[in-house]
């Protein structure tokens, strides 16, 4: 958990902390980051041993740029991670209250009243506020909003000289639900990169909107923000086609056969190709069932009926969900 008390994926100390008793190694569920990576090139040394170079930033920017169906008049900026991104966003906003469309992920709203704004969390996207933010297939229920609506709340933020900020973290399966093609005036779009990926450890995101506001999130992150490494890497990966088209057709089979081993345990109440969410009253025993067995899948805390899974990223995972789904709250294999 967050210092914030925010509760994330990913942190296995947590896990651990949990269930101190349970098999090793771990399975990570508690994420929706692809568990199998886009393959690492040997590195040159000198990426680690210079400071990064313009050269390296620009072909970066290209291949982000084709990648992600950048217009001519929109500009696109790299960072380490869209984690920061979310974090600079209010330094572009006007004053007036600030509305999350949720639920969804947790860092929007709580970035939002660090800055000082009222931010309300809405479930559809109606009312007064200046500036909207919409994750984009959203976290965790996977909703899309259709662009010609996106379109119309730009308008309407742009109208009360707001923004509309849409978070795209997990869009690369699904191009058609960005509206970056077609980006609207007022509208900045947040891409990850390292969940679609499987590199998240290499901390790398993109903002992509107009020039000037693009300009100011340039300036704030100040000079030689992403690493050599990220910077060559994130080129070659965005730059491979053909890997995004054949791993998003092997993790949507992925994630259909999550839905087949879940739904005798709840009710699936969406997802994307990374991730599902199922919704079971027996949620909390599940979890905890699943920590026994060194499972560790995302709970939430204004959804308790509700649970997460990513993706097992072999079939040794596999089967361990597989055993661990396969026996009742006391630890028996139900009968045939």
């Amino acid at each position: 958990m967050a210092e914030d008390g925010i509760w994330h994926g990913g942190d296995l100390a947590t896990a651990r902390a949990l269930f101190p008793e349970a098999p090793q190694p771990w399975v990570d569920l508690s994420t929706g980051i692809n568990p199998i990576p886009y393959p690492l090139p040997a590195l040159p040394l000198s990426l680690w041993t210079r400071l990064p170079g313009a050269d390296d930033e620009m072909a970066l920017i290209a291949a982000a740029r084709t990648a992600y169906r950048v217009p001519a008049s929109a500009e696109i900026v790299a960072a380490p991670g869209t984690q920061i991104l979310i974090e600079l966003l209010p330094r572009l906003a006007p004053a007036g209250p600030v509305a999350i469309l949720g639920p969804t992920y947790a860092e929007h709203g709580h970035a939002w009243r660090k800055a000082g704004y009222a931010v309300s969390e809405i479930a559809a996207p109606t009312g007064e506020a200046a500036t909207l933010v919409a994750v984009n297939p959203n976290n965790p229920d996977g909703r899309v909003l259709p662009q010609a609506e996106l379109r119309s709340i730009a308008a309407r933020c742009v109208a009360r000289e707001g923004l509309l900020i849409v978070d795209e973290a997990f869009a690369d399966f699904t191009p058609e639900a960005s509206i970056v093609p077609e980006l609207p005036d007022g509208t900045i779009v947040l891409r990850s990169f390292g969940k679609t990926y499987g590199l998240a450890g290499l901390r790398l995101g993109f903002a992509i909107g107009a020039t000037e506001s693009m300009a100011r999130l340039k300036a704030a992150l100040g000079p030689w923000s992403v690493a050599g490494p990220a910077l060559h890497v994130g080129a070659l990966a965005l730059s491979d086609a053909n890997w995004l088209a054949d791993t998003g057709g092997a993790r949507a089979q992925d994630a259909a056969r999550l839905d087949a081993l879940l739904a005798p345990h709840g009710r699936i109440v969406g997802g994307t190709a990374l991730f599902r969410l199922l919704e079971t009253p027996q949620a909390a025993a599940l979890f905890t069932r699943l920590g026994r067995h060194g499972i560790y899948v995302r709970r939430f805390q204004d959804a308790p009926d509700r649970l997460r899974f990513g993706l097992p990223g072999d079939e040794s995972a596999w089967s361990r969900l597989h055993a661990a789904l396969a026996v009742d709250a006391f630890g028996a294999t139900p009968p045939a």
